[in-house]
């Protein structure tokens, strides 16, 4: 396959995605999807919610999410967050909260800021929006904040800073004394940041004590129970913050918003009232991974052929290929030579780097990671023969 063609082709992380699904599909054996960033849907636990909520009597939870949402899971999130229940708002998913933020706290020709590397989405729907976007840096092998450049970066029209905590794609979390940091600077300078927060969860107090709406009214979060506990299929989101953000994205919601699922939402509040078998099902899934995954970054990192650190919680990594330097191609090869899908660096504004989601099943995560080291053994030796004249290439 033309790489380049490949390449051109594909705009967005989400367009790559929906290529190498294509592609994997096409082959006789199944697929090892590394670009899965959250644990595999638990489809079990889901049955049995969905039966005990629909099979019999009809659950008190379904009831109508139009007008901000769910009125049973606004009432538990404001409860978990610890905030009156006009400070939070349902969405759907993270991706639709971000959306009514953007429109709801900017205007066409606003200035934003988002992180980079990150996920381009970021980037993508604050453009949709007509704001003009910038990018400051997530820097080090642990993806830290450089506030010193951050601040220099606003301008007088910009509205917010928009980054993630677990970072994505890296999985690393902030330290919460640059949290506080960035905060006052937000304060003193009159802009918002916005902290997707979907893989927050997956750290413990020790390492993030509170939601970031909770260290200033300038801080929102964006949550969701996708990455969490796999269930991207119910679009659950919501977004958390002061009572004047609310009511401005409580007003773009109100106008604009008709998409929220009354079923999904109601399956969401049984969700958010009993997580304890989901909260197990994906850390056994992530403490069972977890092992393997930094045994196997470990030996690659020995045979100097990857980079970088295994984040203390979560779900993905982002090692740095040390061989390679187109991460894209690479992925390419890898898929059609043994259908691993491994997300490339490029899309989240890192060539050289790529995106491992390891909450798999023990004997899926092997398979990937075995093919994984085995291309990147084999890569450099089999692009440079292709790259050289038939004749030399028969005699290599």
């Amino acid at each position: 396959m033309d790489t380049a063609l490949v390449k051109a082709g594909q705009q967005s992380y989400g367009q790559w995605v929906r290529w190498a699904i294509g592609m994997a599909r096409g082959r006789q054996r199944q697929a090892v999807t590394f670009f899965d960033s959250s644990v595999p849907e638990p489809t079990e636990l889901l049955r049995e919610t969905v039966a005990g909520a629909f099979g019999g009597k009809l659950t008190p939870f379904y009831t109508s999410a139009f007008g901000g949402g769910n009125p049973f899971v606004l009432d538990m999130l404001a409860e978990r967050y610890g905030v009156p229940r006009d400070q939070v708002l349902g969405t759907t998913g993270a991706t639709g909260g971000l959306s009514i933020l953007y429109r709801a706290l900017a205007r066409p020709g606003d200035h934003v800021l988002v992180e980079s590397p990150g996920f381009d989405l970021f980037r993508d729907l604050a453009e949709s929006h007509g704001l003009e976007v910038g990018t400051f840096d997530r820097t080090t092998e642990r993806f830290t904040l450089d506030l010193d450049q951050i601040e220099g970066l606003i301008q007088p029209r910009t509205r917010m800073i928009v980054l993630s905590n677990l970072h994505n794609p890296s999985g690393m979390a902030l330290d919460y004394d640059v949290l506080r940091a960035l905060a006052a600077i937000a304060e003193r300078r009159g802009v918002y940041v916005i902290v997707d927060e979907v893989y927050g969860d997956y750290a413990d107090a020790a390492v993030r004590p509170c939601a970031a709406a909770a260290l200033s009214p300038n801080l929102v979060s964006i949550s969701s129970l996708t990455k969490i506990f796999g269930l991207g299929s119910l679009r659950c989101g919501w977004i958390v913050g002061s009572s004047q953000v609310l009511g401005l994205a409580r007003d773009v919601s109100g106008k604009l918003e008709f998409g929220i699922s009354t079923l999904s939402h109601a399956v969401g509040a049984h969700v958010l009232h009993d997580p304890a078998p989901f909260a197990a099902y994906s850390n056994g899934i992530i403490e069972r991974a977890r092992p393997l995954m930094a045994a196997w970054l470990d030996e690659q990192k020995r045979a100097g052929l990857v980079g970088g650190v295994l984040p203390e919680a979560g779900c993905i990594m982002f090692p740095r290929l040390l061989q390679i330097d187109d991460s894209e191609a690479f992925c390419t090869w890898l898929l059609e030579r043994s259908g691993v899908i491994v997300a490339p660096g490029d899309y989240f504004g890192a060539p050289g780097h790529v995106r491992i989601g390891f909450a798999q099943h023990l004997d899926n995560l092997r398979i990937g990671l075995d093919a994984l080291a085995e291309g990147l053994r084999s890569y450099p030796a089999a692009t440079a023969a292709a790259t050289l004249p038939k004749s030399a290439a028969a005699s290599v």
